[in-house]
């Protein structure tokens, strides 16, 4: 029997290992408004915006909605990372072959460590490594997460290895491929490919994901096809298909854990859908704008967002999904942080909090 294949409603792995990955009451429960880690009470709110096409990066203060800072880091900064253990934020450099920790007290930015082509990155769930998404690379690095000295490289079997997040019990992974339109299965333990999920070369262009808080399925954008790809999180098979809107981009989950914000880049909305019932129960409009990746307030309050193509950074009212603000920053902003967020550990990408 082949590694990866599917019996009786289990996948089987090597050596007849089955995955029957356990729902839970809620995986973001420790994420939410008012459960700041007391490690981070004295860190002052800030939005940490990547400018990609200007190599720097701007700070801007939540209460005021302004830019206060902005310095020079590597070239094509792309997302901002909190760390595993909350006291870092890391700056990508992806075309510097780069990362810039920032020390999220003082905002400051301290000597740049070398990492070959940090597009993304992701600490496994206990922090043993972190995952460098190197993409150019088409592999996985496994890396130490304090030196980021490489422990081993996993080869990708496919183009554009992109976004990813972690079944409940960490077992497994779940990553984008956009440009070869596939999704990949990775046992993190072993750290191997065990199995390749085909949306459509040509017409699927997976993005991010995202776990469901109940650990049942995990939601991928799909930014040609408009919408969210619903893949099972036992078996690792497509289950459906939810039409959001064009170039569906970035998923966010409130703090409530009750629905998940959708930026859909090609349209200016953000669609906000309910978990329980996978549906849309709401859309925003962001006139002229392009939203693209960010994160939730620490209070749930704000959705912040940047404009991918017009320089600026969105704030979206959670309660009511009108702007409270659109803020004008450098060429490209890509994958801000917000920062602090609730948490006990961070998983990676502009703030994976568990």
């Amino acid at each position: 029997m082949a590694a990866g294949a599917v019996v009786g409603g289990k996948l089987v792995l090597a050596g007849g290992l089955t995955v029957a990955t356990a729902s839970v009451a809620n995986v973001y429960a420790h994420a939410g408004s008012g459960q700041l880690s007391p490690a981070l009470s004295s860190v002052p709110p800030r939005v940490y915006v990547p400018e990609s096409g200007s190599n720097t990066v701007a700070v801007i203060d939540p209460a005021t909605y302004t830019v206060i800072d902005r310095f020079a880091v590597g070239a094509q900064p792309q997302h901002i990372t909190p760390s595993y253990d909350l006291k870092t934020l890391y700056v990508l450099n992806n075309q510097s072959n780069s990362v810039t920790p920032l020390d999220p007290l003082t905002g400051q930015p301290r000597s740049p460590l070398p990492v070959t082509d940090p597009y993304n990155l992701y600490f496994t769930p206990g922090g043993r490594y972190s995952i460098v998404v190197a993409e150019a690379k088409a592999r996985l690095d496994f890396r130490d997460p304090h030196t980021f000295h490489r422990q081993r490289s996993l080869p990708v079997p496919c183009r554009g290895i992109d976004h990813l997040d972690f079944t409940a019990d960490g077992r497994f992974l779940l990553a984008s491929c956009e440009f070869s339109g596939q999704l990949l299965v990775v046992d993190v333990r072993r750290q191997t490919v065990i199995k390749t999920l085909a949306l459509g070369r040509g017409t699927a262009m997976p993005q991010d994901v995202k776990l469901a808080p109940d650990g049942r399925v995990f939601y991928v954008a799909d930014m040609r096809r408009g919408g969210l790809w619903i893949v099972t999180a036992d078996t690792f098979r497509v289950s459906g298909f939810l039409p959001t809107g064009k170039g569906a981009h970035g998923l966010y989950p409130s703090r409530d854990a009750r629905v998940l914000y959708v930026s859909n880049r090609g349209e200016g909305t953000v669609s906000v859908v309910d978990f329980a019932a996978r549906r849309i129960v709401a859309t925003w409009l962001i006139p002229g704008g392009s939203p693209d990746m960010g994160g939730v307030s620490a209070n749930g309050r704000v959705l912040w967002l940047t404009g991918r193509y017009d320089g600026e950074v969105y704030a979206i009212d959670t309660r009511a999904g009108h702007l409270l603000a659109r803020i004008s920053v450098g060429r490209g902003p890509h994958g801000l942080a917000v920062w602090p967020q609730p948490g006990r550990y961070s998983l990676g990408h502009t703030g994976l909090m568990r």
